[in-house]
């Protein structure tokens, strides 16, 4: 959100006289102005802190970090509050935590505001802001937040994608979005009805806190084991924000909407899809999508992976032969492992560059 100047008309009378002259604005960014109202008072820091004068700016600024809480409370929860005025308070002067929650539930604060302190806010303020549908349905920047928030708790982020999907809201911020959506449908129909809240047993309530608490794996193998155990959209997010191992064993999933999220993730890089390109077990859809993705396939490595993979598509592996260096080309027209029609081009190549006919 850019913060440009506020339009000086639409402030009270306080504010506008603490904004009328060189030294009564020296004094209101030092905090010494006679503004009794918090809205009136953040308002004033913020339009000295956006001036272009760097001495009243510096001052603004400093006095907009060392606000007591009582008076950045009363300002940010006042609807009245201008959203630009909001925002600065929450990305440039240090708004401490205690205060997230006064900003999300302000009905004035900016949904690029929210979306910001959804990809960092706590387990309970990330429930806070999935309360507010409304605001969620019209930016969807706030659902990939919350979808990569290691703190969103699974059923906060399959509420808010199941909300996005019933819309028939597309969530750009989420690189493998249609695998999400789809697996968040199928969890869905296979998960069973949930009883009534006061019909529920304190055991059943202990439960669902324990799987929301899930404990670190203590090693690989029951790090496995716990994978195996999660339920599709879980896989699919874990495939999209987890570590290496993690997608390391999902990629192999049976579940195609699985290994397409692993690959999808924006936390690959090019050593790792390498590998993936140069694994036959994987699904023919993992490689067709490595084959398809031009920042990879500018590499040597990754090129001569997939012509060597007999699951790369086979007009994905004509385009990309002719690049192969004379060695790796006189290989693969001797290759057995890929297709015929791939080796036989293989073999015309190699010929002409040795000065034969085609």
């Amino acid at each position: 959100m850019q913060h440009s100047p506020l339009d000086e008309a639409t402030l009270s009378s306080d504010a506008q006289r603490a904004l009328s002259s060189g030294p009564s604005k020296m004094m209101a960014a030092r905090g010494m102005a006679p503004l009794a109202n918090p809205v009136d008072l953040v308002s004033v820091l913020y339009q000295l802190s956006v001036v272009p004068d760097a001495k009243i700016q510096a001052s603004a600024q400093n006095s907009a970090k060392s606000l007591p809480q009582n008076i950045l409370v009363g300002a940010l929860s006042d609807a009245r509050l201008d959203a630009r005025v909001i925002d600065y308070f929450v990305t440039k002067a240090e708004c401490r935590a205690e205060l997230v929650d006064t900003v999300i539930l302000n009905q004035s604060s900016d949904d690029t505001t929210i979306a910001k302190l959804a990809g960092t806010a706590t387990e309970k303020q990330v429930d806070l802001i999935a309360e507010n549908q409304q605001r969620i349905l019209r930016c969807t920047e706030i659902i990939a937040a919350i979808y990569t928030n290691a703190h969103a708790r699974m059923s906060t982020v399959d509420r808010v994608v199941e909300l996005a999907v019933r819309h028939k809201l597309k969530v750009p911020g989420i690189a493998a979005w249609d695998e999400v959506a789809r697996g968040v449908l199928q969890t869905e129909k296979e998960r069973p009805a949930e009883a009534p809240a006061e019909e529920r047993t304190a055991d059943e309530e202990f439960l669902t806190l324990q799987t929301e608490t899930e404990k670190e794996p203590e090693s690989e193998e029951e790090a496995e084991v716990l994978l195996r155990d999660k339920s599709i959209s879980e896989k699919i997010r874990i495939a999209t924000i987890g570590n290496k191992f993690e997608r390391a064993q999902l990629i192999k999933d049976p579940k195609k909407m699985i290994a397409l999220a692993v690959i999808k993730s924006p936390s690959v890089k090019e050593n790792e899809a390498a590998g993936y390109a140069s694994n036959t077990a994987l699904s023919e859809d993992v490689i067709a999508y490595i084959a398809s993705r031009k920042e990879w396939t500018k590499l040597y490595h990754i090129k001569l992976a997939l012509v060597n993979n007999p699951k790369c598509p086979l007009p994905a592996a004509m385009r990309l032969l002719p690049h192969l260096r004379a060695k790796d080309l006189n290989a693969m027209a001797r290759s057995r492992s890929i297709p015929s029609a791939l080796s036989a081009q293989a073999r015309k190549l190699a010929n002409v560059r040795r000065g034969g006919r085609k």
